[in-house]
């Protein structure tokens, strides 16, 4: 059976129990954590006046750089041939923000670092010591002097009718690059993952909780041991739906990190920025 646990962070068995998920289901839903429903709500509501003014603009990607604003449509799935109907902003260390959001911003970044390595450590200490050994070295130690996580604040404008073109979707069905991502609930649902008979789940993340997924570096690291699910964002059903905000932040390890004796974090990244269209 497909079940997404939610684990509160304050429960003594939460370590043991979220990496089970993890290794279940590939995503874990997280209550109690250390960052509060407000810091979350206050960060959706700065974001919201920065993607409806014109000052976006300014902020536009430039690359190779991977960071600033991305317009609606820049970003495919893995083999899929229409483009997702969202609008995002990429945030590393020393990316150049506005400053309406930058002070709540950056707070919720390091904080989400620093929750992304205890899940790591938590991860790391309930893996069987076979799997442990494929690590080339601790999953924790891996973040160290990483610059490499990003927060992506993602904006999926209303729908006020069909799609611009059939199988057009807020995010098609896809997998993360990275090791974890923590995806903090949406301001609206839509989030859903597949199990291993293609059945879709929505994944349950009330406010305030954090939605936890095994990324395709974590599963190679692992040799599958840790899937990396599935999953997508959908339309409202209706047609009708307004606006949705999200901010998943992924979890990257330092570019020369060995995930597999064929690859580095880095030659792995590049190989699937090239994948979904955001290669330099």
């Amino acid at each position: 059976m497909f079940e997404i646990k939610a684990v509160s962070f304050r429960d003594p068995d939460a370590p043991a129990a979220f990496a089970r998920s993890l290794r279940e289901t590939g995503f874990a839903v997280l209550a109690d954590h250390p960052i509060t429903p407000e810091r979350i709500d206050a960060a959706y509501a700065e974001w919201g006046r920065f993607f409806a003014s014109p000052d976006k603009e300014s902020f536009k990607v430039r690359p190779p750089a991977p960071d600033g604003y991305y317009p609606f449509r820049s970003e495919n799935a893995k083999g899929a041939p229409a483009k997702d109907l969202k609008e995002f902003f990429q945030v590393y260390p020393a990316t150049h923000l506005p400053d309406s959001v930058e002070a709540t911003t950056r707070g919720l970044y390091e904080d989400l670092v620093v929750l992304g390595i205890t899940l790591l450590e938590w991860v790391e200490d309930n893996t069987p010591p076979e799997i442990r050994a494929r690590f080339s070295e601790p999953l924790p130690a891996m973040l160290r002097g990483s610059a490499m996580s990003m927060l992506r604040i993602l904006h999926y404008p209303p729908q006020t009718g069909a799609p611009p073109e059939p199988g057009a979707t807020r995010a098609a069905a896809h997998e993360d690059i990275n090791l974890i991502t923590l995806l903090v609930a949406g301001s609206a649902p839509g989030l859903e993952a597949q199990d291993r008979d293609g059945n879709w789940h929505a994944v349950p993340c009330d406010r305030g909780m954090i939605a936890v997924n095994t990324g395709d570096m974590l599963e190679l690291a692992s040799g599958g041991y840790y899937p990396s699910t599935t999953h997508r964002v959908v339309n409202p059903e209706d047609g009708q739906g307004g606006a949705r905000f999200s901010m998943p932040m992924f979890i990257h390890p330092r570019p020369e990190v060995r995930l597999s004796v064929e690859k580095t974090a880095n030659e792995y990244l590049q190989e699937r920025l090239r994948e979904i269209g955001l290669a330099g």
